[in-house]
């Protein structure tokens, strides 16, 4: 797994190359820049992106547009995105595109090393990975949608979803069988309009539905 990080603090990108290594992935490139990250993945056609929210020369939303750039380059190129705060707006620009292989956590969970390594290879893999706290403010600012219709229960199921779990990783966050999770999830989907018959991803559909959702207000 050939991997590119595109962080503007030093410090922390020489961080996030040792620990990227440690995972037994290859760091072919680190940048400081959006438009370094963009000619490092034309150069060297890296298997994934790790790649800053904000950078320079604004230290606004040059990452995510460089990321929404670089999934319309490349479809399978896959990309998590790391941010110092909740940014809900530069979350769902990015996630409300194709879902397949893109992440979007906060800077505080490379303190989990395990856990951020197994993000990563997640989004490798064509999985998801987002953060818990970015997933809970998207819900709570939600009203008057498709996902009123949901339990407490099936909108923490959701959520778990969102995050890229399996059933089997939800029904240990949750403390239930798979089989109750696989209840929950199926009547999540009738109630989202996501029928057997779909021929699409209803799992990547309901998250879609979720991150698309009606927001109260957005910034």
């Amino acid at each position: 797994m050939r991997v590119v990080i595109a962080e503007d603090s030093v410090l922390l990108r020489e961080g996030l190359a040792r620990l990227i290594e440690i995972g037994g992935m290859e760091v072919i490139d680190t940048v400081g820049d959006a438009e370094a990250l963009l000619r490092s993945v034309e150069r060297d056609c890296p298997d994934l992106v790790v790649a800053d929210v904000r950078m320079p020369p604004d230290q606004s939303d040059e990452g995510v547009r460089a990321a929404l750039v670089l999934r319309r380059r490349y479809p399978d190129l896959a990309i998590l995105m790391l941010s110092q705060y909740v940014e809900e707006r530069y979350a769902v620009d990015l996630l409300t595109g194709q879902m397949r292989g893109i992440g979007y956590l906060l800077k505080d969970r490379v303190a989990d090393v395990a856990e951020f390594l197994d993000s990563l290879r997640r989004v490798a893999g064509g999985g998801t990975a987002l953060d818990p706290e970015v997933i809970s403010q998207l819900l709570v600012r939600r009203d008057g949608d498709e996902l009123d219709r949901l339990t407490p229960r099936e909108r923490e199921v959701l959520s778990h979803m969102a995050e890229g779990r399996s059933n089997a990783g939800i029904a240990e966050a949750l403390f239930l069988s798979e089989g109750a999770v696989s209840k929950h999830i199926n009547s999540m989907f009738t109630k989202l309009g996501l029928p057997p018959s779909d021929s699409g991803n209803r799992r990547v559909l309901a998250i879609l539905k979720f991150l698309q959702g009606n927001p109260k207000d957005r910034s």
